[in-house]
């Protein structure tokens, strides 16, 4: 019998070598992230290899209880020890029965092709995106082109800290060495852009460095690459489409090499972000309803699923909707979002964070950075005669925020979430007013949306997977307006002393 997960072991100890460490908080909505630690850190652990087994364990448990067939596609991301958890993942995967597939080093959405590919229903990737050195992760589907849910977080959760697993059954392995080739191939099987392009890429050393650069230059962009060696330090910056070191750094390049755009990857490479040939970053919501507007002009009558910190121009543009373009806004998360997506049978659903999800035509309806970058040069390459700035300005002004995380921990986020909700309920039912404009609409799908009279917004709800709290305000009047929002939404956390400072403000 495998050892019961504990929560509270602490290296250089005996327990730390002989039991899974598991911290519960590490399932999360709907991936696992832990703070594995690296040497010199005086952060404890919230995972060890053994736990990392047991986690392995539990997914194939899982997987014969939901009547999936045990075989799963595994890759890692790019980190010190990203090669040791994997392994340590697969060993569970196969004392529980599966036959893994393993492709190797390979960013998110080359596993999640992997299972299209192979032929396999089941996927756990290990990576945790964008977050420092130390943290490790999984994400995890059984239904392609699905990950997993709330629901089946928390039956994988009860199976690995009670324990209960499945080891009846005979595991194998395969290693699949032209995955990543046959990849590269599905996405550049088709027509090469007929507009010449200069693109610089951006990868923050994290794990699309090597796989990147090649694709786009295979499609007919002219590529500048930047920060595409691998090195788990992330010596620059994260790499984060949403942090403003990348950002910035990527329009010092487009400016000194005269590009048409600069495209950022995020570490695991499913998520995208734009710097446009002025220099200037485009949020991806923006970038989202600038895509809206080119493809429901291809597709007329079709849907896109938006998540809750998106820009409302979804909903407003007279484009889209002279293009009969519906918008559903959805619960923050790529795997709510593309839930949703193959749900509603849209064209594509777009996320603040850059997460985009485009089914047929485009895509398979996962997150992939790559697919997200060439339809952003597919759509360049539809309007010679404009640039990306241009394509920008031709949006309605608003004013945005980028996406704030104030420090709040892990056991008690969702609760602080629950009341600034509960807080903005009660000032709407007593008929209160915020800088004298009342509340015409209160989005409750995922934390709180409060929409004012004159069309300014602001959110504030739990992080998925970090401890902390998301706030973004949006205005389409002024920046003096949307900034008077934030201060409103601020006020109302600071009832709150749980609630920390932010990574960054406006």
């Amino acid at each position: 019998m495998y050892p019961k997960p504990r929560s509270d072991l602490r290296p250089n100890t005996l327990e730390f070598e002989t039991t899974p460490l598991v911290k519960p908080t590490g399932f999360r909505e709907y991936d696992a992230r832990w703070w594995y630690g690296i040497p010199g850190s005086d952060k404890p652990p919230e995972l060890n290899l053994m736990g990392v087994t047991a986690l392995g364990m539990g997914i194939g448990t899982l997987l014969g209880r939901m009547g999936v067939r045990r075989e799963i596609v595994t890759a890692h991301d790019y980190r010190e020890y990203s090669g040791s958890i994997k392994a340590a993942l697969m060993t569970g995967l196969m004392a529980s029965g599966c036959r893994v597939y393993d492709i190797g080093l390979a960013m998110t959405p080359m596993a999640y092709y992997g299972q299209f590919a192979l032929d396999v229903p089941a996927v756990a990737m290990v990576t945790a995106s964008h977050n420092e050195n130390g943290w490790t992760g999984v994400k995890m589907g059984a239904q392609r082109p699905i990950t997993f849910g709330p629901d089946e977080m928390g039956k994988l959760k009860t199976i690995v800290l009670d324990a209960d697993f499945d080891l009846r059954h005979e595991g194998s392995y395969v290693y699949v060495e032209d995955l990543a080739e046959r990849y590269a191939v599905d996405l550049t099987a088709r027509p090469r852009l007929k507009r010449k392009i200069r693109v610089v890429a951006a990868c923050g050393n994290g794990t699309a460095g090597p796989f990147v650069p090649g694709v786009l230059e295979a499609i007919g962009a002219e590529v500048i690459p930047l920060d595409t060696e691998l090195d788990y330090t992330f010596p620059r910056y994260n790499p984060n489409p949403e942090d403003l070191k990348m950002l910035h750094a990527i329009a010092d390049a487009v400016k000194e090499h005269d590009a048409d755009i600069g495209l950022g990857f995020d570490g695991d490479g499913d998520r995208c972000g734009v710097i446009d040939n002025e220099g200037d970053e485009i949020f991806a919501d923006k970038v989202g309803v600038m895509l809206a507007r080119d493809l429901s002009a291809l597709h007329r009558g079709c849907t896109f699923v938006v998540d809750v910190k998106s820009t409302g121009l979804f909903a407003t543009d007279p484009v889209l909707k002279e293009n009969d373009a519906g918008a559903d806004y959805w619960k923050t998360g790529h795997s709510y979002i593309k839930r949703r997506v193959h749900e509603l049978k849209a064209l594509a659903g777009f996320e603040k964070s850059g997460h985009y999800f485009f089914n047929q035509p485009i895509g398979r309806g996962y997150d992939d950075g790559l697919v997200s970058a060439i339809a952003v040069l597919d759509m360049l390459d539809r309007n010679p005669d404009k640039s990306m700035a241009d394509l920008k300005r031709a949006l309605p002004r608003t004013w945005g925020s980028p996406t704030m995380a104030a420090h709040c921990d892990d056991e008690v986020k969702y609760a602080v979430a629950d009341a600034v909700r509960d807080r903005f309920i009660a000032m709407r039912d007593a008929g209160e007013t915020l800088d004298d404009h009342a509340i015409a609409d209160l989005v409750t799908v995922n934390g709180v949306r409060v929409v004012m009279d004159d069309g300014t917004w602001g959110l504030v709800r739990a992080s998925s997977n970090k401890p902390e709290l998301v706030v973004v305000v949006e205005s389409p009047v002024s920046e003096a307006r949307m900034r008077e929002m934030f201060a409103t939404v601020d006020k109302v956390l600071r009832e709150h002393p749980q609630v920390g400072d932010y990574n960054q403000t406006i």
